[in-house]
């Protein structure tokens, strides 16, 4: 099975004329469309709202794009917070999702009116000393134990660094609303990147019920609950992908079994997903520049895991397309690695593909996420530049690439 590109061989001749590679590629007419689905998701809920995930693209272009679709943007630290303020994200459209937080982080968090969303019991304090407890807050929880879905462990809350424990968040929202808190509201996340239609149901359930416990016990009826990110897309050809309007109707029929009875009906559901809302939007486009044949076939490209460090760093998939050989049997098998002093620095491992060819331009698909954002410098390496292939057929740079000038600004004056 394959993975089909959003550009064609064609187009993507013109853009690599235009750009050098290595560069990322996104798709937005695909982002819109897929944010607009999520929006049509959740319609049944007249508060709802996403809030996506900054670092899975922290790029102003993309911001805006998802911005006029209606979205907050969820951040997690003091550049993401900046990100958004000078993209024109303010007060409600920010959610601060941030754990083991600085002092000066709450503080920009007061300063543009965000929802802080605190990860620990002792954040309340902080928080109070730092910047002053604001009238709208919300709680992160984690209920411990393993999070499994018909008998299969999705992921083990219970070894995460994240959220508080059942007591802890009821006895948080006690002293809160003692601090003068009037509006409130519950997030937890308790597993990444699931490909089933259940995750969100299932968290839902186990969220909302909290929520009815929470208001028995402490009087403290939540405004909204935020059922974070989770949402996930397949990596590989051969998974059905989510699909979010049954997943949508799964946390409508939730609601409507748990909260509605509990006089909890008009509680706003919010949304922080990254990967689903724009991994699949990106593509990382590099060239083959060597070939080697020793104990195994390798192809050469110039992008390394500085561009795309998810397959060095978890061993992840990643489809490839050969541009132009869509059609081309696989029936050669290879190593797709880069240029890194690293053995890991590998695309692709074992990959039966086409015949390759040196100036042979390559895909990687499903870099829209967590793929730029997760770049570093490592062996002098530069980050690339970021494009954007425009619903009209267009590209526009939205972000250069780094020159040499720029890895070693932060040294003038220092040794150099």
């Amino acid at each position: 099975m394959n993975k089909v590109p959003f550009v064609t061989k064609e187009q993507l001749d013109k853009i690599t004329e235009q750009y050098p590679t290595p560069f990322h590629l996104y798709d937005e007419k695909g982002i819109r469309e897929n944010a607009r689905k999520m929006k049509q998701a959740f319609s049944w809920n007249p508060g709802f709202r996403e809030y996506f995930a900054v670092k899975a693209t922290p790029n102003p272009t993309i911001l805006k794009i998802l911005q006029e679709e209606g979205c907050g943007t969820d951040c997690s630290s003091l550049t993401e917070l900046m990100m958004s303020d000078m993209c024109g994200f303010h007060g409600d459209d920010i959610m601060f999702s941030s754990n083991d937080t600085p002092a000066e982080e709450f503080v920009k968090a007061r300063e543009l009116d965000a929802i802080i969303n605190l990860d620990d019991i002792t954040h309340i304090d902080f928080l109070k000393e730092a910047a002053g407890i604001p009238k709208k807050i919300c709680c992160r929880f984690n209920p411990g134990g393993k999070f499994s879905i018909a008998n299969t462990i999705m992921d083990n809350p219970g070894d995460a660094k994240y959220g508080m424990t059942k007591p802890q968040i009821i006895e948080a929202y006690q002293r809160l609303k003692e601090l003068g808190v009037e509006e409130f509201g519950m997030h937890a996340f308790l597993a990444s990147n699931t490909v089933t239609n259940d995750y969100y149901p299932t968290l839902a359930k186990i969220l909302f019920e909290t929520a009815v416990e929470i208001q028995e016990k402490t009087g403290v009826k939540l405004s909204f609950i935020n059922l974070s990110g989770g949402v996930g897309i397949p990596y590989t050809p051969d998974k059905e992908p989510n699909d979010i309007l049954v997943i949508g109707e799964g946390v409508h029929r939730v609601y409507d079994e748990v909260l509605v009875p509990a006089g909890m009906g008009d509680v706003k559901i919010f949304t922080e997903l990254g990967r689903f809302m724009l991994a699949p939007y990106g593509h990382l486009v590099t060239k083959v520049i060597h070939e080697k044949h020793t104990y195994k076939e390798y192809i050469g490209v110039d992008a390394c895991a500085c561009n795309l460090m998810r397959p060095a760093m978890y061993g992840a998939y990643h489809h490839i397309t050969v541009m132009g050989k869509e059609t081309a049997p696989a029936d050669h098998m290879y190593d797709v690695t880069g240029s890194l002093c690293e053995n890991n620095d590998k695309f692709a491992i074992d990959r039966e593909l086409p015949e390759i060819a040196i100036g042979d331009t390559l895909v990687i698909h499903d870099t829209g996420a967590h793929g730029f954002s997760m770049g570093y410098n490592y062996n002098g390496k530069l980050r690339s530049a970021e494009i954007l292939l425009k619903e009209d057929g267009s590209t526009q740079m939205i972000r250069r690439a780094e020159t040499p000038d720029d890895y070693f600004a932060t040294l003038r004056g220092y040794g150099l």
